[in-house]
């Protein structure tokens, strides 16, 4: 399987429907606790647009916090750009080759995938990630992976509906794939999209 093309797919993908949202789309809360759609957007495309000694540079002002220093940049980087200016990023930048420090291009799919549920998921928008692009993300699925997202897997055996895809063992976890993909990557989705025992902790409260 061809990762770049299903990476560069889903690029052109995503900016298609960012050239589609309404101002108040753009200005509404993600499924990435405390960021916006836009400030989702502007972080998907920084590996993009910002060298390592220029990473490094805002890692130390960060004080060695990763997490620290991609919030800053995305929040000044969505508040900087206009909303074409986003969206243009990644179509422009669909075959670039910049991945995740781990992972390689499956990390770099995930990392474009993963972001644009944030953003669809939020707003309610139907929009279904090709099952090929969604297969290759499920099958690299694993505890410790899991783990570094967030996400406790312990106890838990997550079922597609919608695919022949279960993961774990344990209280059962119904869902579509791409809403168990967010589970794995430690996200809480609204309400209503899961079905077991375990939906609870993996819902967003309210």
């Amino acid at each position: 399987m061809d990762l770049t093309s299903l990476i560069a797919a889903e690029r052109r993908d995503i900016a298609d429907l960012l050239d589609g949202l309404t101002a108040p789309q753009w200005d509404a809360p993600s499924l990435c606790a405390g960021w916006r759609v836009r400030d989702v957007a502007a972080h998907m495309s920084m590996g993009f647009r910002y060298s390592l000694p220029q990473v490094a540079v805002r890692l130390v002002r960060a004080r060695g916090s990763l997490h620290r220093m991609t919030d800053r940049l995305a929040r000044e980087d969505a508040a900087a750009a206009s909303t074409e200016q986003l969206a243009g990023w990644l179509r422009d930048n669909a075959l670039h080759p910049w991945t995740p420090p781990v992972g390689g291009l499956v990390s770099a799919l995930g990392h474009d995938v993963v972001h644009g549920l944030d953003i669809t998921v939020a707003l309610g928008l139907d929009r279904q990630v090709p099952a090929d692009r969604v297969r290759v993300l499920l099958d690299h699925v694993t505890h410790r992976s899991a783990r570094f997202f967030g996400a406790d897997l312990t106890g838990v055996q997550l079922r597609a509906d919608d695919a022949d895809w279960t993961f774990g063992t344990g209280t059962p976890l119904t869902g579509s794939a791409q809403d168990l993909l967010l589970v794995a990557f430690g996200r809480k989705l609204p309400a209503g999209r899961l079905r077991g025992a375990a939906t609870a902790r993996h819902t967003a409260a309210g």
